[in-house]
């Protein structure tokens, strides 16, 4: 099948209205089964499948972005169609983003392949015969990028696709303080306050975290939020170390399965030096970059009721020849 080829309507170029009007106009999820996975430290991921995984037949992760879930409206567009295609998938939530809070006072990051690693290692152990395969979406797609040139050759997926992701964090973190851009970053800032509220709240995890509920309020930048909370929470000596240390573009060049990465030029979450130069790609990499897409974007047509879009086809067109 001929490769789907990305142009948005006259209605949606600007970055934004790719960017917004997908999360206004999100689609009916089908029915999932969560399953529970307990981790070594005594924590949790939840697991929600598409369908039940048969022995032999491919199995798709789905690695949500920031503050994502399966309800995110990528994901529930993706899983539509994985349904009509008879695909099984299954969506990796990181901790406490499946809608119930995590045991412990960590929670996760941008580069946090460990527990995307436990799911891959916990399928493949059950279903040996099962290719797998992985799409990550925003942060997702940082830690998805970060895993396959981690484990190189040893990578448990066959092949990735990564969507919008922030390759080089320090340069997002600046970008999202400036212009429109604030508004994203207050939107999810707020919702990472009230996670480290929930955690305050916990009496045996209060001593635990990093800062005060007095303090939560002032950490209105990712910048001061991850400088605060991020790094000290999950072992980072501090906030440039953390966007140093877990950064995808390093990563790029390490990568040894077939892989997807998708970018828009306009996105408003990044600025150009997220972008690879061609040294940054190993051949593994097919790198797409688009005028424009905004984040997570990339509608295609229809019309701004009933918007079409580019990312579903592209996915399955990559990973399976269809689309």
């Amino acid at each position: 099948m001929t490769k789907p080829l990305f142009t948005p309507p006259w209605w949606a170029r600007n970055p934004h209205i790719q960017t917004i009007l997908p999360v206004l106009t999100k689609v009916d999820r089908p029915e999932l089964t969560r399953q529970r996975l307990e981790l070594d430290d005594g924590d949790f991921i939840d697991l929600d499948w598409l369908s039940p995984p048969t022995q032999g037949n491919p199995i798709v992760i789905l690695v949500h972005g920031l503050e994502g879930s399966a309800d995110s409206h990528y994901i529930r567009r993706l899983l539509n169609m994985m349904a009509d295609k008879g695909v099984c998938a299954v969506v990796h939530h990181h901790r406490s983003c499946s809608g119930v809070t995590n045991r412990l006072a960590r929670s996760y990051h941008s580069g946090d392949t460990q527990d995307l690693q436990t799911t891959l290692t916990m399928i493949a152990t059950q279903y040996p015969d099962s290719p797998i395969s992985a799409v990550g979406y925003s942060l997702g797609g940082n830690v998805l990028t970060k895993y396959l040139g981690e484990y190189r050759e040893a990578s448990l997926v066959n092949a990735g696709v990564i969507v919008s992701a922030p390759l080089q964090l320090g340069a997002c973190a600046t970008r999202l303080k400036s212009g429109f851009s604030k508004i994203y970053q207050s939107y999810l800032i707020k919702q990472l306050q009230q996670k480290v509220h929930d955690k305050l709240s916990v009496p045996n995890l209060t001593a635990q975290m990093p800062v005060t509920q007095a303090e939560v309020a002032q950490l209105t930048t990712f910048h001061q939020f991850d400088d605060k909370v991020t790094a000290p929470l999950h072992g980072f000596t501090s906030v440039e170390d953390y966007y140093q240390r877990a950064s995808g573009l390093p990563y790029l060049r390490h990568i040894t399965k077939p892989t997807l990465v998708i970018h828009a030029k306009d996105d408003p979450f990044m600025n150009d030096e997220v972008i690879p130069a061609h040294d940054d790609l190993a051949p593994a990499v097919t790198y797409e970059l688009h005028s424009n897409g905004g984040h997570v974007g990339f509608i295609d047509g229809g019309s701004p009721l009933h918007p079409k879009y580019y990312l579903e086809k592209r996915i399955l067109h990559f990973l399976f020849g269809q689309g």
